[in-house]
This record gives C-alpha cells, structure tokens and sequence, in this order.
C-alpha cells in the first residue's frame, strides 16, 4: 500500500460547458490534498478542499444542447459526487505527475465516463439522472461496485416515475422523443430490484463502511430512488469515538460541509430518507471497454 504523501492537483475555478476541447488553461489555481493509500481516500482529500464551496442547484442545466459541464465552483451533491470521483480516478491514471495537461484530458475522460450513460454524450436523457441508473452503469463499468448486500443490505423494489410525472421540473421532457427515452429508463429501474440498508440498520453496519465509500440516500415519497449522495469520512468526535461522517454538497447548509452528526444519525433525523445505498470505488485496473447498448 502505497504511503499518503502530498500532491498538486490542478483544476480550474470556473464553469465550462463543451463538448470535445481541452479545459482551458485560463484562471487555473493549484489545490494542495492529501493523496491517500486508496483512489477513494483520495477522492475524499480533494473533497475536503471544496469544502465551504456553494451548494448551487440545477448547475448542468441551461445549455440549448446536452454537453458537459465542469464547475469547480458551485456543487449540488451530484456534480460534487462526480466531481471528486473523476479528480481522483484522473490522478490515478496519470503517468506524470507535473503534466497538467493531461491531467485535464483524464479528468474530462472520466467525468464524461461517470455521468453519461456509456460514457458518451448524445443528448439529455443520455445523462444518468436517476441514481439507480448511475450505479448500474457505472459498476457495469468496471469503475464502481455495489457492496449493500455484502454489508447487510435487504432487497426491496420500488416504481420509479418521478421525473416523467414532474415534468414542470425539468423542460426537456417537453420534447416527445426525450420524454420517451426517460419513461423507458424509469420502466426499466422499475422492474429491477436492488438493495438498501434501512435507517433504523445503518448503526448496525457502520463498522463496514469505509473511508470513501460512496453513500446513496434512499427516497421516502413515492417514484423517487434516492434523494441525495456523499462520501464516507471517518471523524472523531468530542467523546474520541470515531464514527462514519457525510462528505457531501449540502442544500440545507447551502455548502459543501462534512455532517456534524454521524451518518446514520443525520439519516434517521431526516423524513425524505428511508435508508441508504453503498458504493465501493474498484482498484485501479486495467478500463472496461464499453459497447453502446442498443
């Protein structure tokens, strides 16, 4: 296992929306993290350096067409997730450390790799906006796995409907093509069960969890899989016990905060979960070679 040792992580402090150019070498402040033993310990040190930063809603909105967007600005807790995930994978994957450039082109790589069903941009139903999806792409990826049955999980299944019934939340439902796309997505995550560890259990298997486990919070209302998502951080408290924290963007703080309570308290204090989700980052491997679905 490799020892912690101290790196420069090069990324840009602006918003950018493109589709195949490099990011831009403009306004570009370096970030001193932690690299840890693990890609998921250092996905949590480079979370630690957004700390504070805005929680900003809908961020991947507003362009006429689907592209990718990067902010290192503002989050919500998505892009956040997805954020630190490609800054990590990037690092793990670049030969030499002072290229920042091609630094830059792994992170693109990746981001577009975590977000985009197949890793590939073809309009807004491409983009994995259900989180039941994001983990079932992104483990048949090679990037991820899901370890909630492993850790004590049960099996359940749930509908899922709530992006084609609120389509007043999001405009290009408007279009019948895309409209379609996202009611045969939802079809499909209906159909399929999976596991989840209820709130009440979460204390139960705290001590399984791992630093940079990726947590899924589970939706109570109806036709919603999950509702919010973080990184596992480990913190020792007042008492000296140490105890799994949320790593996470933060709609109620208005900021990229660690929880001040302990996971499974912050879930049972909060009526919109009903448990949570566990993911484990792989190590680093040879990458999956994908072939679009039909």
């Amino acid at each position: 296992m490799k020892s912690v040792l101290t790196i420069l992580v090069t990324v840009a402090f602006c918003t950018f929306s493109f589709a195949q150019s490099p990011l831009p070498e403009s306004d570009i402040r370096q970030i001193s993290v932690s690299a840890g033993p693990s890609t998921a310990e250092t996905a949590v040190s480079i979370g630690k350096s957004f700390l504070g930063r805005p929680y900003v809603a809908h961020t991947l909105d507003g362009n006429e067409t689907e592209r990718l967007v990067v902010n290192f600005r503002t989050f919500d807790c998505t892009t956040f997730l997805e954020t630190v995930l490609a800054l990590s994978i990037a690092w793990n994957e670049l030969p030499d450390p002072t290229d920042t450039g091609r630094f830059g082109e792994l992170f693109q790589q990746n981001l577009t790799r975590i977000r985009y069903r197949d890793g590939r941009v073809n309009g807004y139903a491409s983009r994995l906006h259900y989180f039941s999806e994001w983990l079932l792409d992104n483990e048949r990826k090679g990037i991820l796995q899901d370890v909630t049955r492993e850790i004590g999980g049960i099996q359940v299944s749930k509908p899922v409907s709530y992006m084609t019934a609120c389509t007043w939340k999001y405009p290009p439902l408007t279009d019948p093509a895309v409209f379609q796309e996202m009611a045969r997505v939802e079809s499909d995550l209906s159909r399929q069960p999976f596991w989840f560890i209820p709130k009440k259990k979460i204390g139960e298997v705290e001590g399984n969890l791992q630093e940079g486990d990726i947590i899924m919070l589970t939706a109570s209302r109806p036709g919603l899989d999950m509702k919010h998502v973080g990184l596992v951080t480990w913190q020792t408290g007042s008492d000296g016990i140490r105890r799994a924290h949320l790593l996470h963007a933060s709609s109620e703080y208005g900021q990229v905060v660690i929880s001040e309570e302990p996971l499974s308290t912050y879930v049972a204090w909060n009526r919109q979960f009903s448990g949570i989700r566990v993911a484990r980052l792989k190590p680093p491997g040879r990458p999956v070679v994908m072939q679009a679905r039909n």
